[in-house]
C-alpha cells in the first residue's frame, strides 16, 4: 500500500466513496463495495495530518476490516499515523498548551483512532497508550492561573477565537467521544491504569454540564451550572448522543442509577414533540438515522428493552418519510448513512464508527 498526501475529501469517511462502500458491505453486496473502495484509493492514501478515523488510511482500514479483509500493509500504515499523533499530544503536553478538538476528538482525533483500534478486536500496547492518553484528559490543568479540565481547548469548536476557551460535550467533537471509548474499552475486557477514574470523571462532568453543546469560561465559573437550552438533539450534540455514552459508562461502573438515568433521558428526549420538532433531516450525524441507531442500541442494553419499541418504531417512521430528500449520497449527512440505519441491521458492526456500539 502506498502512502501519500492526499487532499482533503477524496477519502472522506463521512461523504466519500467509503461511506457509501460500508452501506453495500453491510448489506453483503461486495461487489459494490469494491468499485466504489477502487474510487476512494485511485489517488493514493492519506496518512499525513489529516488521516483520521473519518479520513485516509485509518478510515479505510475501518471500512476493509467490516469485510474482513483489512491487512497488514494498511494496519502498518495507521499504526504510524496513530504514534504521530501520540507523539504529537505528548509534545503539546509538555509544553504546557491546551489541546485541540482535533488532538482528542472521534472525528479528526486520538478518540476515534482509539476507536478504530478497539475495533481490531485485539488488545495492544499502541490501544493502551491511546486509552493512556484518553485517562490523562481526565486530570486537570493549569493554565494561565486557572484550573481547567484537562480537554479545554482554547479555540471554539469551528477552530474560531473564543474568549477563555471551551469545553467541548459532544460525541462527535467533545468530552463524550473519550468518555465512549474507555467505557466501550472495559466491554473489551481492556484495562489501563486509572481508566475507570476518568469514566467517572467525564461522566460527572457531563452530569452538570452535558444539557449544553458546549461550556463556556464564564458558566465554568458560575455558581451553578447552566440548564437546558433549546437546542437539536442528535448523535453528534446534545442529549441522545451524549446520553448513550453515561449508559456505556453506568455499564463499565456497574453503576444502576446511572444506566437508568441515561436510559430515561433517552425516553424522554426522543418522545418529546419539543424535541423531535427541531430534527429537519434523515441523517446519521444530526437527524433521524442517528437517533433510531442510538435508540436501538440503549434498548439492546437495557433490561427493560420493550419500553422502546415505540420510540424506535416512531423514528424509523419518520427516517423512511425523510430519507429521500437527502441531497447527499454519502455516510454522516446523506443517504448511505440513512439507509444503513433504516436497515436496522448491524452484522459489521458499522456502528462502532459513531462510538454507538
Amino acid at each position: 500500500m502506498t502512502a501519500t498526501a492526499v487532499p482533503a475529501g477524496t477519502q472522506d469517511l463521512s461523504e466519500g466513496m467509503l461511506g457509501m462502500a460500508l452501506l453495500h458491505i453491510e448489506r453483503g453486496d461486495h461487489l459494490a463495495a469494491r468499485r466504489h473502495l477502487a474510487q476512494a484509493v485511485a489517488g493514493g492514501v492519506s496518512a499525513g495530518g489529516n488521516a483520521s478515523l473519518f479520513h485516509g488510511a485509518p478510515a479505510l482500514e475501518f471500512v476493509l476490516s467490516r469485510a474482513g479483509h483489512a491487512g497488514r500493509d494498511v494496519r502498518d500504515v495507521v499504526d504510524r499515523v496513530v504514534d504521530a499523533r501520540l507523539a504529537a499530544a505528548h509534545r503539546r503536553k509538555a509544553a504546557g498548551a491546551l489541546p485541540h478538538l482535533a488532538e482528542f476528538d472521534l472525528i479528526r482525533g486520538l478518540a476515534g483512532l482509539g476507536a478504530l483500534l478497539l475495533a481490531r478486536g485485539a488488545d495492544s500496547p499502541r490501544l493502551r497508550e491511546v486509552l493512556a492518553y484518553l485517562v490523562s484528559l481526565a486530570q486537570p490543568v493549569r493554565f494561565e492561573g486557572r484550573e481547567l479540565p484537562g480537554w479545554w481547548s482554547a479555540l471554539g469548536p469551528g477552530g474560531e477565537g473564543m474568549r477563555g476557551g471551551h469545553g467541548n460535550n459532544g460525541v462527535a467533537h467533545g468530552v463524550a467521544g473519550p468518555l465512549a471509548v474507555l467505557a466501550l474499552a472495559v466491554r473489551h475486557d481492556v484495562h489501563v491504569p486509572g481508566q475507570l477514574d476518568a469514566i467517572e470523571v467525564f461522566a460527572h462532568w457531563l452530569d452538570a454540564y452535558g444539557a449544553c453543546y458546549w461550556t463556556r469560561l464564564d458558566q465554568l465559573v458560575a455558581h451553578e451550572p447552566p440548564g437546558p437550552q433549546p437546542a437539536r438533539q442528535s448523535w453528534c450534540y446534545g442529549q441522545p448522543g451524549i446520553a448513550r455514552a453515561q449508559q456505556l459508562a453506568a455499564l463499565a461502573l456497574g453503576d444502576s442509577n446511572r444506566r437508568q438515568a441515561a436510559e430515561a433521558a433517552v425516553l424522554s428526549t426522543l418522545s418529546d414533540p419539543s424535541h423531535l420538532g427541531r430534527i429537519v433531516d434523515a441523517t446519521l450525524c444530526h437527524g433521524w438515522a442517528g437517533l433510531v441507531t442510538i435508540a436501538r442500541a440503549v434498548a439492546s442494553d437495557s433490561p427493560t428493552p420493550e419500553r422502546f419499541s415505540p420510540v424506535v418504531h416512531d423514528l424509523s417512521r419518520r427516517l423512511a418519510a425523510d430519507l429521500d430528500r437527502l441531497p447527499k449520497p454519502g455516510f454522516m449527512e446523506g443517504r448511505s448513512g440513512a439507509h444503513l440505519a433504516l436497515g436496522g441491521t448491524n452484522t459489521t458492526d458499522w456502528t462502532s464508527v459513531l462510538l454507538i456500539t
